[in-house]
């Protein structure tokens, strides 16, 4: 039986914010389909969203739907009467449109399956991520023809986005989403449409399919940016001969090559060039120690104790309210265990990516949010500048004087993020990082983090960015008990189950997109990172080594001081670089400055390389002898 179409979008056009997010494309959808809607943040997905659900008018274009097509919108920022209690909320958003039968009973196993189980408290003291939730459960009790739903994997944990991905997928109408969730997209969408400068581009397969088709478009794109260049070429040559236009045919060529000439060819991606930012980490990390930490009488951390290796990739997982922020924000400061201690060793240099843009002011510019941080930055390159930074990091010059108010939710949170990168730290802690960040961006921070030389700490419930970066889980399993597992998400899942065999299949939907590959040496030092792995592997197990593990004399005597010395040689290279730019004109100043700074840079590269086979070494020499301590 043929499919007819619900909804069709012809010439749409739209400025938004002074920038044009549709450029005369089209858009469509058939009865049944799963389209996900992907693109950069603030290129106008949530406004193509609006404009199906009829909420935004375009500026130019037509737009005709089914007749009587019920449509349901779930927004990223859902608004309530906040003197509602929360079942009051989802009877009045129901109100007047289609829903199920009983619906205050439906709605409690919702609100339940979402993790609002208090149904009297009311909307003015929820969180922005519980008034998603609620916002989601209602959306969901319709029986709509069509639902459109923004970013509706965010503020979910891992079980309920299961629980939802199980529940769309059973979904017999029609949808239509923004999501960054990779294993999401692959496991419900049956085609992908992707906005990329004002156009509309359809792809009629899931995320991986979508991954293989964008590069034939792009491969096609390209090979016709060569056939005009080279026809461009030839009409040149004719026009430069000096023909005159007097005949019909003379005059057609003319047309030709003035309309070949406007054409523009493929935009590439800009990739982002952040890893040669980075702060040395000593050899003194961070210990957690015997923490507890609870309240209004509820233990959420019980006796935790911990000390992180360098090239840690920690992912943190448990149900909404467990305490995940709070064991981070206490490893920032931002607050106090109520016993234990946590150590924080002297070189470590922390870059906090919370859940809110909290450093944002709305009222500054884009570009002197960046240069508040640093007007430069040090990379093996040299010098960088703020605005060369933000250019890379996909806010062009026209963008970098606008007021950050008026960045979409989105922008705002990538402009964040390059301002905690941009501090260059070598402890990343990642509170929520896929919340609001669009899939290129994600890419892009992924690939940052392979060669990320630190430790990267992150609270996530993202399934595909915990496999695709971190190598331990620390999950929390209630009454304060936090488990380590060791692996990304899914070797957490197996052996979750190995360890719980009475659990539920709670798992059961989990997406994996084949070919995935997960990265292991992910550390600036790939080696150094998996060695250390293998010395605890062996502690762990009780193996010992064949010849005991030690320092001679004198590598103890250079451990002890070779910290210093490396310390000593990064103040001079600074004063250096100090000293160039003042001596910019003295040619002989300047000659003899960067002889100095050369011979310095080389005794730094051979210290650095020095401090981490001992850095190394007496990791291994700790992990033996914790492990003989354990026995």
């Amino acid at each position: 039986m043929a499919q007819n179409n619900i909804i069709t979008i012809e010439h749409l056009s739209k400025v938004y914010t002074e920038r044009k997010v549709f450029d005369d494309t089209d858009f469509s959808m058939l009865e049944g389909e799963k389209v996900a809607l992907i693109g950069i943040n603030g290129t106008g997905k949530s406004t193509l969203l609006r404009i199906v659900a009829g909420l935004t008018e375009p500026d130019d274009g037509s737009i005709a739907k089914r007749r009587n097509l019920a449509v349901r919108y779930l927004p990223q920022t859902p608004e309530f009467d906040p003197e509602d209690t929360i079942l009051e909320a989802i009877i009045h958003d129901n109100e007047g449109k289609q829903h199920v039968w009983n619906l205050e009973a439906e709605a409690k196993k919702f609100l339940s399956r979402l993790g609002e189980n208090d149904f009297e408290k009311k909307i003015k003291t929820l969180s922005g991520g519980q008034k998603k939730r609620v916002a989601l459960a209602s959306t969901l009790l319709s029986t709509a023809d069509l639902l459109i739903l923004d970013e509706p994997t965010n503020h979910l944990d891992g079980a309920m986005s299961e629980w939802l991905e199980s529940y769309l997928k059973g979904f017999r109408g029609s949808l239509l989403m923004v999501t960054h969730d990779r294993y999401f997209l692959d496991e419900i969408c049956d085609r992908i449409v992707e906005l990329d400068q004002g156009k509309l581009y359809s792809y009629k397969a899931n995320y991986q399919g979508y991954l293989e088709l964008k590069a034939e478009r792009m491969d096609i794109a390209r090979a016709q940016e060569r056939t005009r260049q080279n026809i461009l070429r030839n009409e040149l040559k004719w026009v430069m001969r000096g023909a005159k236009a007097r005949t019909t045919k003379q005059k057609g060529r003319l047309q030709r090559y003035e309309k070949l000439s406007q054409m523009h060819g493929p935009t590439e991606e800009e990739e982002l060039q952040l890893s040669s930012i980075k702060t040395r980490l000593g050899k003194s990390t961070i210990e957690i120690d015997n923490v507890t930490k609870g309240y209004d009488g509820h233990t959420l951390i019980n006796g935790f104790t911990y000390n992180f290796l360098r090239n840690d990739r920690i992912g943190i997982i448990g149900p909404n309210g467990a305490g995940k922020s709070t064991l981070i924000k206490m490893i920032t400061g931002w607050e106090k265990p109520d016993s234990g201690e946590i150590h924080i060793g002297q070189t470590v240099r922390i870059g906090y990516f919370s859940q809110e843009n909290e450093e944002l002011d709305g009222k500054q510019r884009v570009i002197d949010a960046m240069t508040s941080i640093a007007e430069y930055v040090h990379t093996v390159d040299g010098l960088v500048s703020a605005s060369n930074m933000l250019d890379k990091f996909l806010f062009p010059p026209s963008q970098q004087y606008m007021m950050v108010e008026k960045l979409s939710g989105g922008e705002k949170r990538r402009l964040y993020l390059l301002r905690v990168l941009m501090s260059a730290p070598n402890v990343l802690i990642l509170d929520e990082p896929t919340n609001d960040l669009d899939i290129r961006t994600m890419t892009i921070l992924e690939d940052y983090l392979d060669h990320f030389a630190g430790i990267v700490i992150t609270v996530s419930h993202d399934r595909y960015f915990l496999d695709r970066i971190v190598n331990r889980i620390f999950s929390f399993e209630g009454d304060g008990t936090i488990s380590q597992y060791e692996g990304g998400y899914t070797d957490y899942q197996v052996e979750y189950l190995r360890r719980h065999p009475e659990a539920d299949s709670v798992f059961a939907s989990a997406g994996s997109i084949s070919g995935v590959a997960k990265t292991t040496g992910t550390a600036g030092s790939s080696d150094d990172s998996q060695d250390t792995d293998n010395a605890e592997k062996k502690a762990n197990t009780g193996r010992s080594h064949q010849q005991k593990l030690k320092m001679t004399y004198k590598e103890k005597m250079e451990w002890d001081t070779i910290e210093s010395d490396i310390e000593k040689t990064e103040a001079r290279l600074a004063e250096l670089d100090a000293d160039i730019l003042k001596y910019s004109t003295d040619f002989i100043k300047l000659n003899e400055l960067s002889k100095e700074k050369d011979s310095l840079e080389t005794l730094l590269a051979e210290k650095m390389e020095r401090w981490e086979y001992l850095s190394d070494l007496n990791e291994r020499i700790e992990a033996e002898q914790a492990a003989k301590a354990q026995k």
